[in-house]
């Protein structure tokens, strides 16, 4: 039987930047979480993708962020590097917090089907066993920095 995931943090300086596959982005509008559900699913997930091969991790959360939210005016900090760990190979990633100030439309070609708004997780999540805990290590940032 395959093991669930492992998702472990680390400081920002522990993990070489070129190191990272992946940025996701907890981001919040009008006091609210956005969460994405991609037009093949039925399930919400964070905003955030993969890395493409001309980008630092910082343009790639602002990329994801826009495509995936459609955020033209925002801050964005981050948070840390974690990694998900499955059968012992662990794929890294930047985690990130973004306030939205302004939306705009989806871009044309986006993946995603819709947004959401929620004061906690939902219910139906795509990757039940990593997301949540990126979530509360957002959250845990947040509290300390409001």
């Amino acid at each position: 039987m395959k093991q669930p995931p492992s998702v472990q943090f680390y400081k920002s300086e522990e993990i070489a930047d070129e190191r990272l596959k992946y940025a996701v982005i907890m981001a919040r509008y009008g006091g609210r979480w956005i969460f994405c559900r991609h037009k093949h699913r039925d399930t919400y997930e964070i905003p955030g993708g993969r890395r493409e091969a001309s980008e630092n991790i910082d343009d790639t959360a602002k990329r994801e962020l826009w495509e995936e939210t459609g955020a033209c005016r925002y801050s964005l900090e981050p948070i840390c590097v974690y990694s998900v760990i499955w059968d012992d190979a662990p794929s890294y990633g930047g985690l990130y917090f973004a306030e939205v100030f302004e939306l705009e439309p989806l871009p044309v070609e986006s993946e995603i089907f819709e947004l959401r708004y929620f004061d906690d997780l939902p219910e139906k999540m795509t990757y039940p066993a990593i997301q949540p805990i990126l979530f509360e290590k957002v959250r845990e940032w947040f509290g300390e920095n409001r």
